[in-house]
């Protein structure tokens, strides 16, 4: 895995499907079966990532282009 900052604030990562599988992965995991001290702010936040990439993996399955981003 390669990260870079494309801008302040922006990461640029660069990984093999099985790395950020893993990471999903345990994305959800805690997204589903989180422990009660975690606050609901960051399940929520947690959730929100994750349903973008779902929406970005469908893209992909679709090839369409990514939009254009400033």
């Amino acid at each position: 895995m390669q990260l870079e900052w494309a801008r302040p604030g922006v990461l640029r990562a660069t990984a093999h499907a099985f790395e950020f599988a893993a990471l999903v992965a345990a994305a959800r995991f805690v997204a589903e079966s989180a422990p009660s001290e975690i606050p609901e702010e960051a399940l929520d936040q947690l959730r929100k990532v994750l349903d973008e990439y779902d929406v970005q993996t469908a893209r992909l399955r679709k090839g369409t282009p990514a939009p254009e981003t400033g």
